[in-house]
């Protein structure tokens, strides 16, 4: 009977905390609300400059590695593909919204060690800072390849605007 007193309290106690997670993710969501709906794919690309396929991180406030961005999937992980256009940058994502960041919005490109959901080995992780409307945003990604970072942080970096300073010293 002891047992199953201590298997009734384990099951609440998890119920409890799962209740507490949904409630903070809300939480964090409604707080979100003013973040913009991320630019559609265009029509028309041509070929990818570069892809590379490997895993969506997350998205997150800019200079801040634990608040992700709940809304519009961005803060969900994923099987991705980057891929490079001339005109942006893409996360093909399986199971969550793809992403599209155009290449106006693009301000930086470096390698990281991690970010909320994801920390790897000494810039094993590519890290895309990006406008997002009006609020600056990170976005990790992990190359499946390690010999595909540079090159994809290389075709990144030549969609940068003049006035964004990129993170050379890490290529």
């Amino acid at each position: 009977m002891d047992w199953l007193i201590f298997l009734i309290c384990v099951v609440i106690g998890a119920a409890v905390i799962l209740a507490l997670f949904a409630l903070g993710w809300r939480g964090r969501r409604q707080r979100q609300a003013d973040i913009p709906r991320p630019r559609p794919l265009p029509d028309g690309l041509d070929l990818p400059r570069f892809e590379a396929d490997g895993q969506y991180v997350a998205t997150t406030t800019a200079g801040d590695w634990l608040d992700r961005v709940a809304v519009y999937g961005l803060g969900v992980k994923s099987v991705a593909t980057a891929a490079v256009f001339d005109e942006g940058l893409l996360f093909a994502r399986k199971g969550a919204p793809d992403v599209w960041i155009p290449r106006a919005d693009l301000r930086d490109v470096r390698l990281e060690r991690g970010m909320a959901g994801k920390f790897v080995e000494k810039e094993g992780l590519v890290l895309v800072t990006w406008q997002l409307g009006p609020k600056p945003v990170d976005t990790g990604f992990r190359t499946r390849a390690a010999d595909h970072k540079t090159p994809l942080v290389s075709a990144i970096k030549a969609l940068l605007p003049e006035s964004a300073t990129s993170s050379e010293e890490q290529l």
